[in-house]
């Protein structure tokens, strides 16, 4: 079937790309106009899928693309993701992640009624929390940063637009995802490239309990709502259900890397953008139970198997 999927260069956009060619859909992606480096994460299919340029702030750039692409679902992974750097400059978040989730949801109105929605919330959404118990999808949202103001706003306007203009939408909240290769700006990737390399890991909330969900067990959720039509109008959490201080993920991964060095916890990296410490949830982990009975999905690796699988990735990477 015809999928359009925004983000589709993306960490999570371009894994789900690899996966619908390989069962056979025909894939389009939205992207800006790209250089070859930020293409470079859908080498291995290029040849087979269809890039559309546009933006998503622009309305009718997002209503050409739905369009021209006709498709069955829409795949909406297309934002601006690093957390910190929302406190400084928000307004790019509110443009992209909202506005553009805006856009697309009545571009899809206009030129393709029928097709699924499948949009990326994430589990910023929740914020800070009054207890240390996992999340449901009915918690109230308090989103704790510009770029989760953004997300939670799209995500009520996708809820909104199901129920008012028929919108058939689904929106997932994950949670932290890792088994990037190359990227060293994430937790789990900052970590294992510092061990690998044997130099100094810093761990800014070292206290800080989070749930981390491997690249594969991310994408299957996509999958498998895809193929769910009780999933239409749903909201679901995506977490495996391993909550972990960051302290402990680091020694955890210290282990796996036979690293020696220097850990210095409470303190992030020297010119590193800082989140404000106070305005940091130091509990988020999510109640994943709904999208496994409604859906099935479950992850089909423990953090100890999906960090190992990892680590070996990244050794053949990184010089040591």
């Amino acid at each position: 079937m015809n999928v359009l999927v925004t983000g589709i260069t993306g960490f999570i956009g371009s894994r789900l790309a690899e996966r619908l060619v390989e069962n056979g859909d025909n894939v389009t992606g939205f992207v800006r106009h790209s250089s070859e480096r930020e293409l470079a994460r859908l080498k291995k299919i290029l040849s087979k899928i269809h890039l559309i340029e546009g933006d998503l702030i622009r309305y009718h750039s997002v209503l050409s693309a739905v369009e021209s692409s006709d498709p069955r679902i829409v795949f909406h992974l297309g934002a601006l993701t690093p957390v910190r750097l929302s406190f400084d400059d928000p307004y790019p978040y509110m443009s992209v992640n909202f506005d553009g989730t805006v856009n697309l949801v009545h571009a899809i109105l206009k030129e393709a009624p029928n097709c699924r929605l499948i949009a990326a919330s994430t589990a910023e959404v929740y914020g800070w929390r009054d207890a240390d118990r996992p999340i449901p999808e009915t918690a109230v949202l308090n989103p704790a940063s510009p770029y989760a103001v953004a997300k939670a706003a799209a995500d009520q306007y996708i809820q909104m637009a199901n129920r008012i203009y028929h919108l058939r939408g689904t929106v997932m909240r994950p949670i932290n995802s890792y088994g990037r290769v190359g990227e060293g700006g994430f937790f789990t990737e900052y970590a294992i490239s510092r061990m690998l390399a044997g130099e100094t890991c810093y761990v800014g909330a070292p206290e800080s309990i989070r749930d981390y969900m491997f690249v594969d067990d991310h994408v299957d959720a996509y999958l498998d709502v895809a193929k769910s039509e009780k999933a239409i109008g749903a909201v679901y959490n995506v977490s495996p259900g391993n909550p972990i201080t960051n302290i402990q993920l680091i020694k955890k991964l210290s282990e796996m890397t036979g690293y020696e060095g220097k850990i210095v916890s409470g303190s992030y990296p020297p010119g590193y953008p800082q989140r404000p410490q106070n305005q940091d949830p130091a509990y988020l982990v999510l109640d994943k139970g709904k999208i496994t009975r409604e859906v099935g999905w479950k992850p089909r690796y423990t953090l100890n198997e999906g960090l190992k699988r990892t680590v070996e990735i990244w050794k053949t990477k990184v010089p040591h």
